[in-house]
């Protein structure tokens, strides 16, 4: 798989979210030949296994193929004799079991639609005696790119569904459990004008969250929201001589909370020499999704997460609070050197002005 990893000024086609988003795409199977891999440490194994389901037999030709993959742990079982001796007899209870499957359906002029899913499963099991821990996550989906023709246009489109749980059980506190599950759908348009191109697209998303927390002082807290969000934007990408200029905005609308966002955001690169580039991005970003921790704290192993914020003070510091997003703007400075051949060095330096963030109140002590 490939994962690209914005850490800030990042387009408009990313939305709801207001420090850093990742894109992972997930590569086809083997289109000849069946093919796999398997590995084995002394904590675990993987296995992968890939192939055509139908192969082409012309340039003409459609095709399909399928991968799988599969990790489990067996720590538990083997530190009790590799590891015996610096452990003291004790056991390393950590254990997990990751499943994902990808089907993909290839067409000659390069349209192609993708199959997904995925299982995934981390436990820590009669910790010290005192507790276990566990992390559980599913979902599947459709993606698909559509060409349509010789026209200059590229269709792409996907719907999803994921469920994530987190789940703490320790024997001196009440249970934690926090859980997020939804779906996502979107459509984009690519149209290429020679040098340039103009994107544009729509997506919606709808999400539940559970959180289920006791705090220290006995303060029970329960939350069950259930959230959708709607997105559009538009990009369009001008390539002059040396020159690139990339101006976006989104609307993002949040329907729970009544709210509508309009953001700009505009990223640029000027090659100044063959081998050396200037760049800078920045914008407007907003979020509803709140992670139920704190940077308080050094170790904090139960994560959880909160959404649709009505709940919030009127006045804040004096200030009155007109928003109940999250919301934050970026500058990014940057540049590029190509050192040898296909390395290349980036550089970057950002300012992140997070002008409104929410946390759970940790001094709460009414119910």
């Amino acid at each position: 798989r490939n994962a690209e990893i914005y850490t800030g000024g990042f387009g408009a086609e990313y939305g709801g979210r207001i420090s850093s988003v990742m894109d992972i795409t997930t590569r086809d199977g083997n289109k000849k030949h069946l093919a796999g891999k398997v590995g084995a440490t002394t904590f675990g194994a993987k296995l992968t296994l890939e192939g055509p389901i139908k192969k082409a037999k012309n340039p003409e030709d459609a095709s399909a193929s399928f991968i799988l993959s599969a990790k489990n742990s067996y720590l538990e079982y083997t530190s009790q004799n590799i590891y015996k001796g610096l452990l003291d007899g004790q056991v390393l209870p950590y254990n997990y079991q990751d499943l994902y499957g990808k089907v993909s359906i290839n067409a000659a002029n390069g349209s192609k639609v993708n199959f997904f899913g995925f299982n995934f499963t981390d436990d820590v099991i009669n910790y010290k005696s005192i507790s276990n821990f566990g992390w559980d996550s599913y979902g599947g989906g459709v993606n698909f790119v559509v060409i349509p023709g010789k026209s200059p246009v590229l269709i792409e489109g996907n719907i999803a569904y994921s469920d994530y749980t987190a789940k703490l059980e320790e024997q001196n506190n009440p249970d934690r459990m926090s859980s997020i599950n939804g779906f996502n759908a979107g459509f984009a348009f690519t149209y290429f004008l020679g040098k340039n191109s103009l994107k544009y697209g729509i997506e919606m998303l709808g999400f539940k969250t559970v959180f289920d927390y006791t705090k220290s002082n006995g303060i029970h807290i329960s939350q069950l929201e259930n959230t959708t969000e709607l997105g559009a934007y538009i990009k369009y990408k001008a390539q002059f001589e040396n020159f690139i200029l990339e101006p976006s905005i989104r609307i993002q609308a949040y329907a729970s909370l009544s709210e509508v966002s309009p953001e700009p955001r505009l990223a640029m690169k000027y090659n100044v020499t063959d081998w050396f580039r200037i760049k800078a991005a920045g914008g407007f970003y907003s979020q509803n999704l709140i992670a139920a921790n704190s940077d308080r704290d050094v170790v904090n192993l139960f994560y959880g997460f909160l959404s649709g914020q009505s709940n919030i003070p009127t006045y804040f510091d004096g200030e009155k609070v007109t928003s109940k997003l999250q919301k934050a703007v970026h500058y990014i400075l940057g540049t590029e050197f190509d050192i040898y051949n296909n390395i290349t060095l980036n550089v970057e330096g950002y300012y992140k002005d997070f002008r409104q963030l929410t946390s759970m109140n940790r001094n709460q002590i009414y119910s």
